[in-house]
């Protein structure tokens, strides 16, 4: 395609948005930089300037969105498998699902290559998520009708989830925090309880106390994005290492302040998962015990209570 004359002077990004209107700037932008738009033979920059009859050559690429997920090679540490679920401990660090910015190397491609038969199942039969930086147990439906019953004991609530969180400050007791959860009003990347929020509820009881933080144990009623965050931020006391909801410095020993502020992740475990079989009916639990990184934490935590006590 020639570049028309009324075009000259224009850079190539801007040329590209009049002659390809079906496609958004960012990504004509895109491939232009990957080097998929030439100009009179030569691989074209998005700044330089075009002049009019330049004969342009674009190759289309599909987005990562848009394009069916790839099968990786990627270790699962499998806790339970059959022909209906299969119950995944996940690790620290591994996304669940393609996004923007991660569309490979996750949990999903990960099942699709372990189980291709995934490949007829939405989502890979993945039915319920955990943030990149939490680690522990989720299950994934291998069909169709697994995953439909999964989704409806979810929608039930009968489904049992708890995890182990490390948060700040000292707690003496249990309690449940019935607050809902919405979009942060100016924050967008954050969660919030706000008042047009979704019903969210999380049960929580006291596992273990340390120099001023404390290990709790959470249940989820519902399942909200960052419902253990977002509820525990609320009554004062952030997961420790969680740099999204966690404000200001908080007050305690210098040496147990460094070992608080040096985790690199928000302190939260999946430990423990159960629920009624899609295809048997039969109530299956799992557990897993808390990831190398949080023991070593409370190891070392254990060692500072004993000495401001």
């Amino acid at each position: 395609m020639q570049v028309p004359l009324e075009h000259g002077g224009l850079r190539l990004d801007q040329a590209l948005v009049k002659m390809f209107p079906e496609y958004s700037r960012s990504r004509l932008q895109d491939w232009v930089e990957q080097g998929l738009v030439t100009i009179n033979g030569n691989v074209g920059s998005v700044k330089q300037k075009v002049w009019g009859n330049e004969k342009i050559a674009v190759s289309p690429q599909l987005h990562p969105s848009e394009q069916a997920y790839q099968a990786e090679d990627i270790p699962l540490d499998i806790v339970y498998e059959d022909e209906s679920i299969i119950v995944v401990d996940k690790p620290v660090g591994l996304v669940v699902h393609p996004g923007s910015g991660n569309w490979t190397g996750t949990l999903l491609n990960a099942l699709l290559y372990h189980a291709p038969e995934l490949n007829e199942v939405p989502r890979a039969g993945i039915v319920h998520r955990l943030d990149k930086d939490t680690s522990g147990l989720m299950v994934v439906a291998k069909s169709l009708v697994a995953q439909t019953a999964l989704v409806r004991q979810m929608q039930s609530r009968s489904v049992k989830r708890e995890y182990l969180a490390l948060v700040w400050g000292e707690l003496d007791y249990g309690d449940t925090i019935n607050a809902p959860i919405g979009r942060h009003p100016s924050q967008r990347v954050k969660m919030a309880v706000v008042e047009n929020g979704k019903e969210a509820i999380t049960h929580y009881s006291i596992e273990a106390n340390f120099a001023s933080s404390t290990l709790v144990r959470c249940r989820l009623e519902t399942g909200r994005t960052h419902q253990i965050r977002v509820h525990m931020t609320y009554i004062g006391h952030p997961l420790v290492g969680d740099a999204v909801y966690q404000k200001g410095v908080q007050k305690c020993q210098p040496e147990v302040r460094e070992l608080l502020n040096g985790f690199p992740r928000q302190a939260l475990h999946a430990t423990q998962l159960a629920l009624e079989h899609p295809l048997t009916g039969e109530w299956m639990e799992w557990h897993s015990p808390l990831p190398e990184d949080m023991e070593e934490l409370l190891d070392k935590l254990d060692e500072a209570s004993d000495g401001v006590a």
